[in-house]
């Protein structure tokens, strides 16, 4: 006999995934199947692809540490333990910090503590750690960034923390380390191919050549895109000149569907090993934004490429000097370097709570810092206090109770994903999903 209970949740998340990805699953299915199928490996990858999900279920429980400003906080919108790597910084400083910001908004600051929470319980479940040592974990996590946000309201400059290659510890700094053996020219020989004294993209598989038409609508929209980087972050030596563009669709689990090109520039001088790599990305409809009932925040975004590089900008304390944005056919792209010095965080290795719980601590930390970092003190007019005084207003004296809270939900939630996964999986395979088929 069928579960009524079950039946209506499998609807739910079908509702929530078409009504995500309708438009995306008709321009582009095979990318969509391809998403599907890596969701469908495990709890944790369904999870990383359904923010859609989280957030309906989200915004339908009541906040008690919402109030008027902390609802109305920059997020990174995603943030789940694999959302997490190292990036050069504007001011040229090797980092480890939220790496990705394809969902980033304004909203609940509790959002991203709670979406992490669950991922901590998600990914640990996977590796057979107990519910105690889970529990540990995510109170370490929310700790962490309970003092880093105390820590900020106490200090001038909020970017004067990071996690570096001077800070870091463990696994982060190992990262850090891998990270700092990249270089430019290693990347350039992986992707590009010098031929006739310049230098052109390989010919590699799921990259896709541009006809003359294509090349110059991309061109034109470069242009345009040039114009988006602050005065303060152009380079002085270099001379944004295109090389060679390329198209690819949709790479990643949040990806599917995409549009995207890479854009080869001229770097810091007529040397072959500097030329700089773009990635030209449509932007998507940020999860959170499904849920946030804010005019004046809606308003405030051009279209997702713009609110894609706005929000990444308001998050970092020295963004990346190449972000911008653009238009191609009336559909907004951010535009940011595809960089060398990238390195994710290897959380196969890590299986041990005592490791953990030292990798775990420091991302509360970089979580503190992205929120506090993005307020009255950052180049955006949309939230004009500061963040770390509004959050550690609303906790006041109950940091017990707030931890509590984040760790009650990430422990609940993340069995219902595990449940969740179960009904996607069979939806998927008996063709359940409008626009996309298991086959």
């Amino acid at each position: 006999m069928s579960d009524p209970s079950g039946d209506e949740r499998e609807s739910f998340i079908v509702t929530s995934l078409v009504a995500a990805f309708s438009d995306l699953m008709a321009a582009d299915p095979d990318s969509f199947r391809t998403k599907f199928r890596k969701m469908a490996a495990d709890p944790f990858a369904f999870y990383r692809g359904s923010a859609c999900i989280f957030y309906a279920d989200v915004a339908a429980r009541d906040d008690r540490w919402a109030d008027e400003r902390t609802s109305r906080v920059w997020i990174q919108g995603d943030l789940h333990a694999a959302n997490f790597g190292t990036y050069m910084d504007g001011a040229g400083v090797l980092i480890f910090d939220v790496n990705d910001f394809d969902e980033a908004y304004v909203g609940h600051f509790t959002w991203d503590l709670k979406r992490f929470a669950a991922s901590i319980a998600l990914m640990c479940w996977q590796k057979a750690l107990s519910d105690g040592a889970i529990t540990t974990l995510i109170e370490a996590f929310v700790r962490a960034y309970v003092d880093q946000v105390r820590w900020f309201v106490d200090v001038e400059d909020d970017s004067s923390f990071s996690l570096n290659l001077l800070t870091a510890r463990g696994a982060v700094l190992t990262a850090l380390e891998s990270a700092r053996l990249s270089t430019r020219a290693g990347m350039l020989d992986r992707i590009t191919v010098v031929g006739e004294n310049d230098r052109r993209f390989r010919e590699l598989s799921g990259v896709r050549r541009l006809d003359d038409a294509e090349r110059q609508k991309v061109e034109a929209a470069f242009g345009h895109y040039l114009e988006t980087i602050p005065d303060t972050q152009r380079f002085r030596g270099i001379a944004y000149d295109v090389k060679d563009v390329v198209a690819k669709t949709g790479f990643g689990i949040g990806s599917a569907g995409l549009p995207a090109y890479t854009v080869l520039i001229e770097g810091y001088n007529q040397a072959l090993d500097n030329d700089v790599v773009l990635s030209m990305k449509q932007g998507n409809v940020a999860a959170p934004s499904r849920v946030v009932d804010d005019a004046e925040v809606h308003r405030y975004f051009q279209h997702h490429g713009h609110r894609t590089a706005v929000s990444q900008r308001a998050l970092q304390a020295h963004a990346d000097p190449l972000l911008g944005y653009t238009v191609i056919d009336g559909v907004g792209f951010v535009v940011s370097e595809i960089s060398p010095y990238e390195a994710d965080l290897d959380w196969s290795e890590l299986t041990e709570p005592d490791e953990l719980v030292e990798v775990i601590e420091q991302l509360g930390r970089a979580v503190a810092k992205v929120h506090c970092v993005s307020d009255t003190d950052s180049d955006q007019s949309l939230v004009a206090f500061q963040t770390e005084e509004a959050i550690v207003g609303v906790i006041g004296d109950r940091d017990a109770e707030f931890v509590s809270d984040m760790l009650e939900f990430g422990l609940e939630y993340a069995a219902i994903v595990r449940d969740d996964h179960r009904h996607f999986v069979e939806a998927f395979r008996e063709g359940r999903i409008p626009g996309v088929s298991a086959t």
